[in-house]
């Protein structure tokens, strides 16, 4: 028997704002909030207009690997937020939050 039966995949992720305006040098914080506790199991994907997504942010605030340090990530419970301290012409591109204390498998591989 899958080990996933009966697990809720219920969670909903909110981002209020769906654009923001902004001037290169500004600081910029963009909300997340969780349907529930996620309990800092939170990642921050960056993607830019043609399409490239990267992994910006980690666990809520571990920067990954190559990500410049005027990004960052903080928040608790269901509440989370992104902030970038001094915006680059780089920066412009759309950005998505993602929980993962539940996860919600698509499919998977048997061997």
């Amino acid at each position: 028997m899958s080990p996933l039966l009966g697990t809720r995949y219920d969670i909903q992720m909110t981002q209020t704002t769906s654009s923001l305006s902004a001037s290169l040098g500004d600081r910029v914080t963009i909300s997340c909030r969780a349907s529930e506790d996620i309990s800092t199991y939170l990642n921050w994907y960056q993607q830019k207009p043609d399409g490239t997504v990267k992994l910006l942010i980690y666990y809520t605030s571990g920067l990954h690997s190559g990500v410049p340090s005027s990004f960052s990530g903080s928040g608790s419970g269901a509440d989370y937020s992104l902030t970038i301290s001094n915006l680059e012409p780089e920066d412009i591109a759309t950005y998505y939050c993602q929980q993962y204390r539940i996860c919600n498998p698509i499919g998977g591989t048997t061997l």
